[in-house]
């Protein structure tokens, strides 16, 4: 509801009335989403109405279809209670969640020494974010579905690579490459 931008404050997000308008929203494009056989994949975070993976849930219940589903953004739920425990926030939203999760943004979150609260996210590896907990998550819903590397700069992904790459190694998890997923010939990354 902030006219600043979708991703920041505001009392309305919270609301009653903001979370029915998002379900009646989310049911019209249901439709349209099967028609064209592709998930919706709702990304939450604690700014906006679907602040938190309970209040994901609720509403995906209540818009009740199929291809309405969540994209889980690692570090969009982590509190001041949950940055250096990451592993039991990762292992709650996804119980919460479960099949309902059908994509991931994968990045890092971490506290700042400031005098007020201040969780800043960003490139993976720079955090606490457990991301063998992640991987191993994402892993069991489905190995097809995305994890994507977020926050981070163009110069990051090599290190982003490697981090991502050597957690999937050593969980005993395959990571398609390109050639793979038939999308033409393309250089390994790893």
């Amino acid at each position: 509801m902030s006219p600043e931008g979708p991703w920041f404050p505001h009392p309305a997000n919270w609301t009653p009335l903001c979370r029915r308008q998002l379900v009646k929203s989310l049911r019209e494009c249901a439709a349209a989403a099967a028609d064209a056989g592709v998930y919706l994949s709702l990304e939450g975070h604690q700014l906006v109405t679907l602040e938190s993976a309970a209040v994901t849930r609720e509403i995906l219940d209540e818009v009740g279809s199929p291809w309405v589903r969540s994209d889980y953004d690692s570090a969009n739920w982590v509190t001041r209670e949950t940055v250096y425990d990451t592993a039991a926030a990762l292992n709650r939203d996804f119980d919460i969640l479960d099949r309902q999760i059908v994509s991931c943004h994968a990045k890092d979150i971490w506290i700042e020494n400031r005098l007020t609260l201040h969780l800043q996210d960003g490139c993976p590896g720079r955090g606490t974010l457990d991301f063998k907990t992640l991987f191993r998550r994402m892993e069991a819903l489905s190995p097809d579905y995305p994890v994507v590397a977020e926050g981070n700069g163009t110069e990051e992904l090599p290190a982003v690579s490697q981090l991502f790459h050597t957690t999937a190694r050593e969980l005993g998890i395959h990571v398609l490459d390109v050639d793979e997923r038939s999308m033409g010939p393309m250089p390994r990354l790893a």
